[in-house]
């Protein structure tokens, strides 16, 4: 699973409200691109776009497991989870080639943004000496 992270701390670019249409479309495009590469290439499993932090909510049980959800924006929130891809490679590396690839996303004035994109072993089980 590859995970694009947003960090406003650590971000080098102007934040996604202040760019023009064409540099949004510009990334967007870019994401389709990426998946369709991917799916070409029969790597593709699953990727999405995630909504920002005024739409995410926390869930928690609360009594007799009864959901006690605490709603956005969160204030706080210096990072969150952009979007992700399930991808389903030869190997490690791989997975971290198609992750590099994703991070030149083109940003303002269409330079990559460079952005984190975190990269995990999708479980099937557990491991097996468990």
């Amino acid at each position: 699973m590859l995970l694009m992270q947003f960090s406003a701390a650590g971000a080098e670019f102007p934040s996604v409200d202040t760019w023009t249409p064409a540099e949004f479309r510009a990334h967007i495009d870019f994401m389709g691109e990426v998946n369709a590469k991917l799916m070409a290439d029969g790597e593709f499993v699953q990727g999405e776009g995630l909504g920002g932090p005024p739409q995410a909510r926390i869930v928690r049980a609360g009594e007799n497991g009864a959901p006690v959800v605490t709603e956005g924006p969160f204030a706080e929130t210096k990072e969150f989870l952009a979007g992700f891809w399930i991808v389903d490679c030869e190997s490690p590396q791989r997975a971290v080639e198609i992750a590099a690839f994703i991070s030149t996303a083109p940003g303002p004035g269409g330079r990559p943004l460079n952005m984190p994109i975190e990269v995990h072993p999708v479980m099937s089980g557990p491991p097996q000496e468990m």
